[in-house]
């Protein structure tokens, strides 16, 4: 990996994570991936970290099948830096992000989720193993040939699915996020070439 791609990836990784974990603070529910995994350690046991790779790697799979190709199994490299990245800013900033307003807590989804649109979209530029979910949302846009927007929409709206029939923790953040960071991330990614381009 180039100097300029592995830039690109940790400056993403970076702001993703800590677009996430200021979701996760603003106590509004989690994404619908974050529900899954706290939904499936609840109803079958284990931790949401051991879920975390269990999904990855299942979701692995299912892109190679999707794709055709080998499976890329550093994409639970990025999906273990990115763990790593979000466990930093949640210790990092949960003992003084504690909003307690509506408008706190909205504010602070708002801004999380404009984070993860950035993010995603300066990582996705070193085209190195991205997480499992949005190569799936790659593979969906390019065989299917949906947008960024709805590739993310319609693995938002399934995990949704299951996050709920696993009892995972569900808000208003978590529709937000389902409807909205494709959108988010489709509005951030021509910014992101270009500036990668420069």
């Amino acid at each position: 990996m180039t100097f300029r791609k592995s830039s690109f990836f940790s400056l993403g990784i970076i702001v993703l994570t800590l677009g996430i974990s200021l979701t996760i603070l603003s106590n509004s529910g989690t994404s619908p991936y974050d529900a899954l995994l706290v939904g499936s350690f609840r109803t079958i046991g284990l931790t949401v970290g051991s879920w975390e790779i269990i999904i990855a790697l299942l979701m692995i799979f299912l892109n190679a099948a999707a794709s055709r190709t080998r499976p890329e199994y550093l994409a639970l490299l990025t999906a273990l830096i990115t763990g790593a990245g979000i466990d930093f800013w949640l210790f990092t900033l949960e003992g003084w992000l504690k909003p307690v307003t509506y408008f706190s807590q909205f504010s602070l989804l708002a801004l999380g989720m404009v984070f993860i649109g950035i993010g995603t979209s300066l990582y996705l530029q070193a085209e190195f193993a991205p997480i499992p979910l949005d190569r799936l949302m790659l593979i969906l846009q390019k065989q299917a040939g949906w947008t960024i927007a709805v590739s993310r929409l319609v693995i938002s709206v399934v995990i949704l699915l299951l996050a709920f029939l696993l009892h995972g923790p569900i808000g208003i953040g978590t529709i937000l996020t389902a409807f909205f960071n494709g959108t988010i991330l489709s509005f951030f990614m021509p910014y992101a070439i270009r500036l990668y381009q420069t």
